[in-house]
């Protein structure tokens, strides 16, 4: 994988049925990049697929749980920037070209990129969706890293996650090499904290966000995020887990006061990921 600037690592879990649609659209990139799949939940069925498409297959020990299994996803790629793809999600074709050249342009010896992501579809029964509810307020979320060239900025930085979580998880690529040295420096072992399940990318963006370096928005749907009754982030809302997540994360931008008012709020607009 070295020769290559940018890993998919598949964070795959028991057997997906879309597993096969991501790999086939990661296979597709107008710019080639490495692929593997992690695991802690290994079968069979994924090691044939991974036979059959020719790709790395790493397996983690112990149980299984989200903050461990994208903490090693991201530890088995060697290359500088990385996207944790979902097992569920489709990316489209220039995802790679796109990211990498927007990440050629914007990393200088003067400044680096933190994150690069870009805009999104949402995906059910097959069919893409881009203009749903929830979607038109990301993007007017996301409103405050529309101008690329102050995108390092840490107000717009943290103005985009004051109000909720606009950034899909899927849809970004990590400068895997800028943020380890962020780790390593703070001394804190993971990325991402097992203390959350549904809010891990929402927190993990937040500390990021203190950090010197760009948030990069690329307002381009670029990916599709699939919506189904089995998803996580189904799950967790229907087991309504995320309300004191959601509470939590936003204590760190506001009074508690306000955080509970807008946790009450947010937990409202999250039934737009239910079918």
């Amino acid at each position: 994988m070295a020769e290559k600037k940018h890993t998919f690592v598949i964070c795959a879990y028991k057997e997906s049925p879309y597993l096969e649609a991501c790999i086939r659209s990661l296979k597709k990139q107008t710019v080639a990049s490495a692929i593997c799949l992690a695991t802690s939940t290994p079968s069979d069925y994924l090691k044939n697929i991974c036979e059959k498409y020719d790709i790395a297959y790493y397996i983690r020990d112990g149980r299984s749980n989200i903050a461990d299994d994208w903490n090693f996803a991201l530890s088995v790629a060697d290359t500088e920037y990385v996207t944790i793809a979902h097992q569920d999600d489709i990316y489209e074709a220039a995802y790679t070209e796109e990211i990498l050249k927007t990440a050629d342009q914007k990393d200088t010896e003067a400044r680096k990129t933190l994150l690069l992501f870009s805009d999104y579809r949402e995906l059910i029964d097959d069919r893409k969706y881009s203009d749903r509810k929830n979607l038109k307020i990301k993007r007017i979320l996301l409103g405050p890293l529309k101008n690329g060239k102050k995108q390092g900025r840490r107000w717009r930085k943290r103005a985009v996650l004051r109000f909720g979580n606009a950034i899909c998880c899927p849809a970004v690529t990590y400068h895997k090499t800028v943020i380890c040295e962020y780790l390593r420096q703070e001394k804190r072992v993971d990325l991402f904290l097992k203390h959350f399940r549904s809010n891990l990318d929402w927190q993990t963006w937040e500390w990021l966000s203190e950090k010197e370096g760009e948030f990069v928005y690329i307002p381009e749907c670029l990916m599709a995020h699939r919506i189904h009754e089995d998803s996580e982030t189904s799950a967790t809302i229907r087991d309504h887990e995320r309300g004191q997540e959601d509470f939590e994360v936003f204590c760190k931008f506001w009074p508690k006061w306000i955080a509970r008012i807008l946790a009450g709020a947010y937990g409202t607009s999250e039934k737009g990921n239910e079918i």
